[in-house]
């Protein structure tokens, strides 16, 4: 039973470090794209005259 405390799930392990470098990496371009195309404050759209039917 102690040989079982010490096994590593290799796949595990991999899924989790894969998940980290593509989170990083979306966090990479999400930055990028930001600084490239800002979000402004949402811009309400004034209430004009309703349309004629």
């Amino acid at each position: 039973m102690s040989q079982d405390d010490n096994l590593i799930d290799f796949g595990a392990e991999r899924a989790r470090r894969v998940h980290d470098l593509k989170e990083k990496r979306l966090n990479e371009v999400r930055q990028a794209f930001e600084q490239a195309m800002p979000l402004g404050k949402g811009k309400k759209k004034p209430k004009g005259k309703p349309k004629k039917r």
